[in-house]
């Protein structure tokens, strides 16, 4: 059975691993961190001679930079999804605020690759559509823009006949 007590410690632990995973990303990310990282190798390259230039040398510089990837990728993975969340949930809410807009869109990351490709067609049908507006500045859902095109066709049809 979890307590109150361990459940608040959870949090306060994962608390403190967010603090930290935030400040190494953004540290990890400075001009100051990268002039470290390349005063470490030039160092390194350095006292090659002193070392002779022996495969324990090289092992630390391969150690190094293998334990440094490994820890980085974790971190950049972590910034990723964080970033791509507050993403899709500002998207969410802009979606869910305007009028008008197709609210099939929010939550759109949750859909298979299928449901996706399906969207990815309705809306390259709408650009295609877009694309012969004669003012760039109208944009239609696909719905109104299929059924301005075949109201178009339509009229154009009469036209053509007419002559």
């Amino acid at each position: 059975m979890v307590t109150n007590r361990s459940a608040a410690g959870g949090h306060a632990q994962h608390h403190v691993f967010e603090r930290v995973a935030r400040a190494a990303s953004k540290a990890m990310g400075s001009a100051a961190a990268f002039t470290i990282a390349i005063g470490v190798v030039v160092l390194w390259a350095v006292s090659g001679p002193l070392f002779g230039f022996s495969q324990t040398w090289q092992l630390v510089i391969n150690t190094g930079t293998t334990i440094v990837t490994f820890l980085m990728v974790f971190l950049i993975q972590r910034a990723q999804n964080k970033d791509s969340l507050a993403i899709h949930l500002k998207l969410n809410e802009v979606v869910a605020a305007l009028e008008g807009a197709s609210n099939r869109l929010i939550d759109v990351e949750s859909l298979t690759e299928k449901e996706l490709a399906t969207l990815h067609r309705h809306f390259h049908e709408l650009a295609v559509l877009a694309r012969k507006e004669s003012d760039l500045t109208v944009s239609h859902s696909v719905e109104e823009a299929g059924a301005r095109h075949t109201a178009k066709l339509g009229t154009a049809r009469k036209a053509s006949k007419g002559k």
